[in-house]
Parts: structure tokens; C-alpha cells; sequence
């Protein structure tokens, strides 16, 4: 059995606080990054993290690693924990005095980007929470199709065709030559 399994199976038949802290040290850096790339706010990320870890922590007596790993089953609550996020809260508007306006040109590239950005979370926030769910698992999560498919349950063929078809969406109602 490796470390990994041992803390889980610490923390299932002990509720060993050590080996909760353990594993959460082992992916912290992983699911921040996972969470700020959506928020794109450190203090909104940390917290985000820190629910995800609790939520983990609070389901592992559930959790079985013969339906997935540890690592895919830890991107499936932070996915959801997202979709979770993205239903209460809207984005913030920074104030425009607030944003850096020394080069107009990227200035306006990082607006415009911001902006499209802002749309397509929205549009996708809206969607069925499954396919929110590989959306962001693949895009922010930068998860693989098999990780995916085995972190939400599905068949790996029923993922990809759902992602391209959510990118065909997206072009459809976000690109201006499409």
C-alpha cells in the first residue's frame, strides 16, 4: 500500500487529522491552480481551495479507489465546488481607475479578452453541471478525456463528443467570423 492509501485509509478508520493534512498538502498546489485559473483572484482561489479540501475531507469516508484515484475523484468535488461558486456569485467589475493604463494598446487586448472571457463563463455557467463539469476539468483542470471520463462517471467517447460539442457552441456564439 502506498503513502497516499494509507492516509486515506488513516483518515476513513481514524479520522486521522495528520493524514487529512497530508493529502492535502500532497495536491494544494494542483487545485489552487485549478481554482485560480477560473477566478482568477488569489484570496477567491485560497478559499475555494480550502472548501474543496473540506469537502474532501468530509466525503472520504465515501470515497472508493477502485471507481477512481484519489487525484480524479479530488478534481470531481473541486469541479463541482466551481459550478457550486459560479451559480451564487457574479463576477466582479474592477472599477476603471483601478486598472493599469500605461499600454492602451494591451490595455484594450486584456479588456476585450476579459470581457469575452466573462461571456463564455457566464454562457457556460448556465449549462447542465455535467457539462460544466468537463468544460472545466479540461480547461482549467487541463485534464486528459480518460481522467475526465473517469472523475465524472461517463465513457470516454460520451465526454469528448460533449466538450466538442460545447466548443462548436461556443464558436457559434462567440465568434464573430463563425
Amino acid at each position: 500500500m502506498d503513502l497516499e492509501q494509507k492516509w486515506i485509509r488513516d483518515v476513513q478508520k481514524r479520522g486521522s487529522r495528520p493524514a487529512a493534512e497530508r493529502l492535502a498538502e500532497r495536491y494544494y498546489d494542483e487545485i489552487y491552480r485549478f481554482a485560480y485559473r477560473q477566478l482568477g483572484n488569489k484570496e477567491d482561489a485560497m478559499d475555494l481551495t480550502q472548501n474543496i479540501f473540506l469537502a474532501a475531507i468530509r466525503a472520504l469516508p465515501g470515497y472508493d479507489r477502485k471507481k477512481a484515484s484519489f487525484r480524479t475523484w479530488l478534481y470531481r468535488i473541486a469541479a463541482n465546488k466551481v459550478i457550486d461558486l459560479r451559480r451564487r456569485v457574479q463576477p466582479v467589475q474592477l472599477p476603471l481607475e483601478d486598472l493599469d493604463l500605461a499600454d492602451p494598446e494591451d490595455y484594450a487586448a486584456r479588456t476585450l479578452n476579459r470581457a469575452l472571457l466573462e461571456q463564455i463563463e457566464r454562457y457556460v455557467s448556465g449549462l447542465d453541471p455535467r457539462l460544466q463539469a468537463v468544460f472545466r476539468l479540461r480547461l482549467y483542470g487541463e485534464r486528459t478525456f480518460p481522467e475526465i471520463a473517469a472523475a465524472l462517471g461517463q465513457p470516454e467517447s460520451t465526454v469528448k463528443s460533449q466538450y466538442h460539442r460545447l466548443l462548436q457552441q461556443l464558436r457559434k456564439e462567440f465568434d464573430p467570423n463563425g
